[in-house]
């Protein structure tokens, strides 16, 4: 077999016998800014894509024991690299849709947390993103999805559960999302605070209400500061839904909404506004378990950490106000690729084709301030 699917080069890497090498043929700096983790760089895309022979001195230098699976943008290039490498006598394959694939893959796991009911992670290594679905009751409600719908409906019929809702905590820029689509599905209201939902019908979620889940209240917490919309989700006091305004070892950005042209505000009173967002949330149990929408690495689920654990090892939130505003106004990373399309599609002022959502959304994912 020449090619290998996006979801089974993930099992591959999670299967610690499985020795297979994953071989990274587009320049560096495309690898740089991002790649599959644990994979090597060889920048032979130039070589492959205008004489193959050439780039097989360099390839020559790779382990032969291994089996090697290939890997560009969108599996054009790399099955040449295949072709070569099987000429030298190498067990190749070519990963199909090369990181456009790869962006596709998702994985579940459930996370420990004392409810009525059950909490699964829901991680695309790939984006390094992170939603959630409780069930509760024969009821479930699906928080932060991405636009892959199937990967929800599985774990709904794998819980045979009923949907009853559909909860973004934010008008998200990394990646389209799935909410309003997946809520239409299944006639369930799509949750989302009206300062994101600037032109898509969507139930508007406020400050201090409550949704019930089956037996599990959902206490909704505005958290603005990342976008102005922004919410967190508190699960009776057990798990909570950060969204990008509190990462594990970050904060949300403050500019992201500013510079896509939706939002009024500035990045400094956005910093202080997510300042006074986070006390809100440091007031909350130390032994929740603290769910973000984001992961920067590529996130294997569960991704978890407790509140308490989170006030000892996230340096911002050991800063005070003077110190954190400045450091999120003035240290400002790389955007997410194509982040103002996105932001706005989310927001409901842009439709995206279908067939354009995966390449729009296609690269690293850039929320965490740092």
């Amino acid at each position: 077999m020449t090619e290998v699917s996006p979801d089974e080069l993930g099992n591959q890497l999670q299967a610690v016998e499985d020795d297979v090498l994953v071989l990274d043929i587009r320049h560096q700096e495309d690898y740089d800014d991002w790649h599959i983790p644990n994979s090597v760089n060889v920048d032979v895309y130039d070589e492959l894509t205008a004489d193959p022979e050439s780039a097989k001195d360099r390839l020559n230098e790779l382990p032969d024991d291994r089996e090697i699976v290939t890997v560009c943008a969108a599996g054009v290039v790399s099955q040449t690299a295949t072709d070569v490498l099987r000429e030298m006598g190498y067990h190749a394959a070519t990963l199909i849709d090369g990181m456009n694939g790869w962006s596709r893959v998702h994985r579940n796991a459930p996370v420990q947390a004392d409810l009525d009911g059950t909490l699964v992670q829901v991680a695309r290594p790939g984006k390094g993103c992170l939603s959630h679905v409780l069930v509760s009751d024969g009821e479930a409600a699906v928080f932060d999805p991405s636009h892959y719908l199937d990967e929800y409906g599985a774990i709904l019929d794998e819980h045979d559960a009923d949907l009853v809702g559909v909860f973004d905590t934010h008008a998200h820029a990394d990646h389209v999302s799935g909410g309003a689509e997946l809520a239409e599905r299944h006639d369930v209201p799509y949750y989302l605070h009206p300062k994101d939902a600037l032109a898509i019908d969507a139930t508007p979620v406020e400050d201090g209400a409550t949704i019930e889940v089956g037996t599990v209240d959902v206490d909704v917490i505005h958290t603005p500061g990342h976008s102005e919309g922004s919410v967190s989700f508190d699960l009776e006091g057990e798990a909570l839904l950060t969204g990008d305004t509190l990462f594990h070892e970050s904060v949300g950005r403050v500019e992201l909404g500013v510079e896509a042209g939706i939002e009024d505000s500035d990045i400094e009173g956005n910093a202080a506004t997510l300042y006074e967002s986070l006390q809100r949330l440091l007031d909350r149990p130390d032994d929740a378990v603290v769910l973000p929408a984001h992961d920067p690495g590529s996130p294997e689920p569960p991704v978890t950490a407790t509140l308490g654990e989170l006030k000892e090892q996230n340096e911002d939130l050991g800063r005070d106000r003077e110190e954190f505003v400045a450091t999120l106004a003035s240290d400002v990373p790389d955007h997410p690729p194509n982040f103002e399309r996105v932001k706005r599609t989310n927001v409901g002022q842009e439709d995206v084709p279908d067939e354009e959502l995966s390449e729009l959304e296609l690269g690293p994912n850039r929320c965490a301030a740092e």
